[in-house]
């Protein structure tokens, strides 16, 4: 018997996605507090959780699992836009310059693992990432470009989902596939658990790139005093 997951999925996770939005660093990006170094960073390791995810999923899906199969949307795929980021912020040889932090790795491990063991949990992840991309893209689109001084789209293509056009009509979509899946309450508390646990790995890696913009801040604020203070001298 289908049980109604897309429901259990937005009310299960409630509290972890505003305790989310309340780190640091998601804080100051919602302000638009937004540093270049800080935020090349998250879009690097957020390159490496969907490199593993969307791997994942193909194998899954080319091998016609049950569960997984009805969610493979291609259009809601991460990884070529955010190779397409990366070479923006980082250049030509940006493969070779970026690493994934410690949060990051642990997130990969962990999606790699579940993709073995237990592959339906992979939807707790699938839902918490890709849903709450789509669902803020562009209000974080027009937040870092704003704060960046972007031009156009680039360097923005990550919150760009051009294969979907009527947002509303493809969320209404994909919580009518979450509800038809076959699957049991059993295992629909198991991906609700599995996608808290995606909202912690997420908020690790924030709480790593808060450290770093921290740093970034006091730097610009150092400076700031510097040369306050060597103006008053010459005063």
């Amino acid at each position: 018997m289908a049980v109604a997951l897309a429901r259990q999925l937005r009310e299960g996770t409630k509290k972890s996605h505003t305790m989310a939005e309340n780190t640091g660093f998601i804080s100051c990006f919602l302000k638009g507090v937004v540093d270049k170094s800080s935020y090349r960073n998250l879009l690097a390791d957020l390159y490496f959780v969907y490199s593993a995810m969307e791997d994942e999923l193909e194998k899954l899906c080319e091998k016609s699992h049950p569960i997984i199969s009805p969610i493979g949307f291609k259009e809601l795929f991460r990884k070529e836009k955010l190779e397409q980021d990366l070479l923006f912020y980082f250049g030509t040889n940006w493969s070779e310059l970026v690493r994934p932090s410690k949060p990051a790795l642990a997130y990969e491990a962990r999606i790699r693992e579940i993709a073995i063991s237990n592959p339906e949990l992979l939807i707790g992840h699938h839902y918490s990432r890709y849903i709450g991309d789509l669902s803020g893209g562009q209000l974080l689109k027009n937040i870092t470009k704003k704060a960046m001084n972007l031009q156009d789209d680039e360097g923005l293509s990550f919150y760009i989902f051009e294969n979907i056009k009527d947002e509303k009509e493809f969320k209404t979509k994909y919580r009518n596939t979450l509800d038809s899946l076959p699957i049991d309450q059993k295992i629909a508390d198991s991906i609700v658990e599995e996608a808290n646990k995606s909202f912690k790995y997420n908020m690790d890696i924030f709480n790593e790139l808060e450290g770093n913009l921290i740093a970034a801040i006091g730097k610009v604020l150092f400076r700031f005093f510097a040369s306050k203070k060597r103006k008053g001298s010459t005063e």
